[in-house]
Order: structure tokens, then C-alpha cells, then sequence
């Protein structure tokens, strides 16, 4: 989606994305392809110290000491100042493992210095000899990727249990999707309690995974109530899948009261942030005048913004096709215009 629709595991996305049929007898195009499967990267791309724009609190939480120079510099993008002053904290303490974790991030995204994933993974070694659950975490993808270091899903692994065992729960996360990849129904009940360890962080992408469990009865017992309350929790912490899903399940009824004027504005938020089965959905809902007003301007601009991302939609462009002249030009002005705030 974002990169998240792109964010929609594609391990766990099949058979997720339910079809409207009372908006058509015929019933919706199913999303396509490129709309539903994203990136199979074996890690997905979320807030942790592998990846990119990670921040880390610039005040440690509840000890009263006093801000984080080093990694206040770190959040503000000033990365020469951020390495210069963790370098400096490690020459006053050796066995400091945020500096040590921070110069990892700064080597392995090449931000103030060249970029260097060997040196990365050294920095985030000497870290994680201290404990460091982040640098645990990034030594764990970083060797799952074969980045800085030999290919070892093993050790991947490994490492990813240790920084889950010391309190990363991005690395539960991670440790999560590897269970659920191996395609065992034993890992899937091991997968979901690493989710919820993510999920009770309130981290986003985790609830929406936790939720498609719960939806699809794998490794907990299928309940859609549940899936619909984590699919909530992942919307407000701002997961585009999350938030789709639960308008799915909003608008059908299905473990939460039906709502469809609710279920429009979360398709419609998530549209306007660029997912397009989210645009689809809205699309159809504004041509059949289901929990928004009547409007196939708006239907036509919305299907377009999602055809342009390879979602076609035959019942939407029928039901349209009686558009005139300047109203098609009025919904492909506005189709552009939510295409190029992408």
C-alpha cells in the first residue's frame, strides 16, 4: 500500500479482497493481478531499523534523561551531525549500542557516509553483542537478504527470534511473516502470536495480518469480529490495508454491524491515498448511490484513477458509458488531478 497497497502480504492476501455483488447482478470485476499482489519481497516494508525513513525516539520514554542528540539529528535529516555525534558518544563509551545501532543505519542507507552495508552489519554486530534488540533485528533481515554478509536464512532467523526475545516487536513482525511463508499449519498458530506481540505495539501492518487470521481461521479460530476490530486498530494507526478490509467488512456486515455510509468514507480515504481497490470500491458505490450519494461523475473519475493502476472494472465502465461529452472531460480532470497527488 503507498507501498502498502503494496503492503498487502501477498502471503496471506488470497481469497481477501471480497466481491460486492448486491452493487451489480452481474457482480464487480474481481480486483486484478497487479492490484492484489504486491511485492514478494521476503520482508515487508515497515518502520524498523533496516528501513528506510525509520526514526527512533529522540527522548528515551519515562527515564528523564535528556534528549538523544545523535538520534534527534538522525530524525531531523542532518546525518553528518548524527554520525559525528554517535561516533563521539562510542570514543567516550565503547560499549554504547545506540551509537553503535545508529552508525549501522546511517552506513547501511548511505546517509552522511557511503553507503556500506559490511561496515553496517559490523556496527550492528558490536551492537547486538550488547543486547541491542534493533541491531538484532537489522543483522536478522540484513543476513535473510544476503545484504553485508553471506545469504543465511538460518541465522536470519536466529537473529530475528534473539531481537524478539529482547522486546523488538518489529522483529515479531518479521519472524511472523517468515512462520506464516513456510506454509505449515503448525507456523501458523506461532506466526499469529508473533503478530499479536506487533500488534499489541500498536504496529499497524501487523493488526491488518493478525486480522486476515482471524478472518481466515489460520492459526487462531476464525472470527470475523475480531478480524474487524484489528482491522480498526490497523486503520487508525493509519495501515491502508487495514483500512480497506475493514470497509470491506463493514459494508457486507460481517463481523460488525453493517454500515454502509461508514464503509464509503474509509473507501474513500483510502482512495484518496492512493489504493486501488479502495478507488474501485468507491467507484461503484458512487454509480449504484449506496452509502453516498448518487454521482457517476465522481464514479467515473474513480474507476479511471484505478484503471490507470491496472484495475479494470467492465460493470463500472457499462454503467458509465452514458456520460456526456463534458462530463467524462470533468471526471478525467479529476481522475488526473487524484493521480498526480500520488
Amino acid at each position: 500500500m503507498n507501498g502498502r497497497s503494496a503492503h498487502l502480504a501477498a502471503l496471506l492476501i488470497a481469497g481477501l479482497v471480497p466481491a460486492m455483488p448486491i452493487l451489480a447482478a452481474s457482480g464487480p470485476a474481481e480486483p486484478s493481478k497487479a492490484a492484489t499482489q504486491p511485492d514478494k519481497k521476503p520482508m515487508p516494508e515497515l518502520p524498523s531499523p533496516y528501513t528506510p525513513n525509520y526514526s527512533r525516539g529522540a527522548v528515551p520514554p519515562a527515564t528523564g534523561q535528556p534528549p538523544d542528540v545523535a538520534y534527534g539529528a538522525y530524525q531531523r535529516g542532518q546525518y553528518v551531525t548524527a554520525f559525528r555525534e554517535a561516533t563521539k558518544r562510542i570514543e567516550a563509551n565503547p560499549k554504547d549500542a545506540a551509537a553503535m545501532t545508529l552508525l549501522g543505519e546511517l552506513y547501511n542507507q548511505g546517509l552522511g557516509v557511503k553507503q556500506d552495508p559490511v561496515k553496517a552489519a559490523e556496527w550492528y554486530r558490536l551492537a547486538a553483542a550488547q543486547n541491542d534488540a534493533a541491531a538484532m533485528a537489522s543483522l536478522g533481515l540484513m543476513a535473510l537478504d544476503g545484504r553485508g554478509m553471506p545469504k543465511d536464512t538460518k541465522a536470519g532467523r536466529r537473529w530475528l527470534e534473539q531481537a524478539t526475545a529482547n522486546g523488538s516487536s518489529t522483529a515479531a513482525y518479521n519472524l511472523g511473516l517468515i512462520l506464516i511463508g513456510s506454509g505449515a499449519t503448525p507456523d501458523e498458530a506461532a506466526a499469529a502470536a508473533q503478530f499479536r506481540k506487533a500488534a499489541d505495539a500498536e504496529i499497524g501492518p501487523a493488526q491488518h495480518d493478525l486480522g486476515v487470521l482471524y478472518l481466515q481461521g489460520r492459526g487462531v479460530p476464525k472470527d470475523p469480529g475480531k478480524a474487524a476490530q484489528w482491522f480498526r486498530r490497523g486503520a487508525d494507526n493509519g495501515d491502508l490495508a487495514s483500512e480497506v478490509e475493514y470497509a470491506i467488512l463493514l459494508f457486507n456486515g460481517n463481523g460488525v454491524t453493517k454500515d454502509e455510509r461508514s464503509a464509503a468514507r474509509y473507501f474513500l480515504h483510502a482512495a484518496s491515498r492512493g489504493n486501488a481497490i479502495a478507488q474501485n470500491r468507491i467507484a461503484r458505490l458512487y454509480a449504484a448511490g449506496r452509502g453516498v450519494s448518487k454521482n457517476l461523475i465522481e464514479a467515473a473519475a474513480w474507476n479511471l484513477a484505478a484503471a490507470a493502476q491496472g484495475l479494470s472494472d467492465a460493470w463500472l465502465d457499462q454503467t458509465l458509458s452514458g456520460l456526456s461529452a463534458e462530463e467524462r472531460t470533468r471526471a478525467e480532470r479529476l481522475a488526473n488531478e487524484r493521480i498526480e497527488q500520488r
